[in-house]
């Protein structure tokens, strides 16, 4: 199986940052980052992701109570800095296909990789919140089919751009003086419904050809960009019949859309607490819970049903209609879909989404325990690897790692060495060709020079 490290600030769960051991600093401190991306490498793990959005949502007490969200580092710049101090790591980042520039994208990732010599991975999002539209010259989030449109022609914008060169561009010939040939040089010419981009990009192509394109979209449009152009997908943490559902559905789209069902690796998040016993892990996150006053967690549950207001319903009563939202749609319906199925009260949902931040179940348990679960959903058709989401940290990942990774590489399920020095070759996902190459009819070369 993969795993992915997700370090969310200072935990999951929302009173993690409270744990008596947390690192409750600044989420300036690069050598905390830097201390769980080696922890991660030396545990063999494929990649650390960094989620971001572009914005802050203030909403009731959790401008008080919620520093773990707020001064975040912009991740790019976090992965540059840890591909100086790391070797065989994978290094993902968020960037918002809503309010950046595919040129921007492209440049930014393209040098990560070339960094860190084969490690860099974009996870493509639609941003869901007005906050973030506000800081782009936007009054309000453009509608739900209207971003992902946008977004399917930014990731193809984006993918077309790392192949403005080809492989083998710059001879570097002193004794010709030949620095690269022209020929093997394309400019795009794009011009789309949302973009326009001439091209070519000022970055010779990535080491692994494309950084890896992770998405998370649940969405039908989400799903079809996803079969289409993802390499890794990110999906919650759903009861084992609705994740091989999923599963089964998104293996099938890669198929129909001419890709090996293999192409895109399909990874749960687990929002994760370990100890030696069950006990101590129920008795940690009881202590967590408790750390999290009610009004935060309900605070946290009305942003993640789309900003719908609960204070009017009674808190042991069940949760009433919601309706749909332009926003984090997939999120939203999780919750909805969660507190139907288990007869959940809306204080009950808010202490699930203090644990999970989502629809996702949170994994509490022993070594064997969590190990059990993933090798269910690893064998049953479920999953293909995992997100891993400590509840605190750092100790809550050190628990994963000392207790689990062994577990599970007893059971045969996870690796004891890297397989490759890129992120592709460990994830077992080929390096793309050049489309250019391919049909050489797309490109040209760029006005400039024609002049």
């Amino acid at each position: 199986m993969k795993l992915f490290l997700h370090p969310l600030n200072t935990g999951t769960h929302l009173g993690g940052w409270r744990h008596p051991d947390a690192h409750a600093g600044s989420l300036y401190d690069f050598g905390y980052f830097k201390r769980m991306a080696l922890k991660a490498e030396a545990a063999k793990f494929d990649a650390v992701f960094f989620a971001d959005e572009p914005g802050y949502r203030p909403i009731g007490t959790r401008q008080a109570f919620g520093s773990m969200d707020v001064g975040k580092l912009e991740p790019t710049a976090l992965l540059a800095a840890l591909a100086a101090v790391t070797e065989r790591i994978g290094l993902i980042a968020t960037m918002s296909t809503s309010f950046n520039e595919p040129y921007n994208i492209a440049r930014k990732f393209a040098t990560i990789d070339h960094l860190s010599q084969g490690r860099a991975g974009w996870n493509a999002v639609t941003s869901t919140t007005d906050e973030e539209a506000r800081n782009f010259n936007l009054g309000k989030l453009p509608a739900h089919d209207e971003r992902y449109r946008r977004a399917a022609e930014c990731v193809d914008v984006v993918k077309s751009l790392w192949d403005s060169w080809e492989d083998d561009a710059f001879v570097r010939d002193k004794a010709a003086g030949l620095y690269s040939r022209p020929e093997k040089l394309h400019a795009l010419g794009h011009t789309g419904e949302f973009f326009s981009t001439e091209g070519p990009l000022n970055v010779g192509r990535p080491p692994q050809g494309h950084p890896l394109l992770v998405q998370a979209g649940g969405s039908e449009p989400g799903r079809a960009l996803g079969a289409r152009t993802a390499d890794a997908i990110f999906v919650g943490y759903p009861p084992l019949a609705a994740a091989q559902a999923y599963y089964a559905d998104m293996k099938r789209r890669v198929l129909e859309a001419g890709r090996e069902p293999d192409a895109l690796k399909i990874m749960v998040s687990l929002q994760v607490l370990v100890a030696r016993t069950e006990d101590e892990a129920r008795a940690q996150k009881a202590m967590l819970d408790a750390l999290t006053p009610l009004p935060v967690a309900l605070a946290w549950t009305e942003l993640m049903l789309g900003g719908f207001d609960l204070s009017p319903y009674p808190l042991d009563g069940p949760l009433p209609a919601v309706p749909e939202t332009a926003s984090g749609q997939t999120a939203r319906q999780s919750l909805v879909d969660l507190a139907a199925r288990d007869h959940l009260t809306v204080r009950q949902l808010a202490q699930h989404v203090a644990a999970t931040r989502g629809g996702s179940g949170a994994l509490v348990g022993s070594p064997a325990q969590v190990a059990d679960a993933m090798e269910l959903y690893f064998r049953e058709g479920a999953a293909d690897g995992f997100v891993i989401a400590p509840a605190w940290l750092p100790g809550g990942f050190d628990d994963f790692v000392e207790l689990v990774v062994p577990e599970l590489r007893r059971r045969g399920l996870f690796r004891h060495d890297y397989e490759g020095t890129t992120l592709r070759e460990n994830m077992g996902l080929r390096r793309p060709s050049n489309r250019f190459v391919d049909d050489p009819a797309l490109g040209h070369e760029p006005r400039i020079w024609r002049r």
